[in-house]
């Protein structure tokens, strides 16, 4: 998970409901940049892997959420972390992981 600190203060219930709201409007931009069927949308879907996301989709796919939650993913961190095999592509892209960092960077944002 990220490691901007706030997860202690959060409760567990607010980090739950938190992060649906979060995959919900997520899985619908996945759905609607990448013509990925929203039923196939899991929490345990990896962008790229299970959904057969591209990097350019990728990239629209972070811009859409870039503007939906108004933060700056670091998207091309990510990427470079999996290219170079620092880091397994589930790290950031199982979308469980992924609506976390999301959450992170959003609560970070509003602080």
């Amino acid at each position: 998970m990220g490691s901007f600190g706030h997860k202690a203060s959060m409760t567990l219930a607010q980090r739950t409901i938190s992060m649906q709201s979060t995959f919900d409007t997520i899985a619908d931009i996945i759905a609607l940049t990448c013509g990925v069927s929203r039923e196939q949308i899991t929490l345990e879907s990896c962008l790229l892997n299970d959904l057969g996301i591209d990097s350019l989709e990728l990239l629209d796919v972070a811009f859409a959420i870039d503007d939906a939650f108004s933060i700056t993913m670091p998207i091309d961190q990510w990427l470079q972390a999996v290219h170079v095999d620092r880091v397994p592509a589930d790290q950031y892209f199982v979308l469980k992981e992924f609506c976390a960092y999301i959450d992170d960077l959003t609560a970070a944002a509003s602080t």
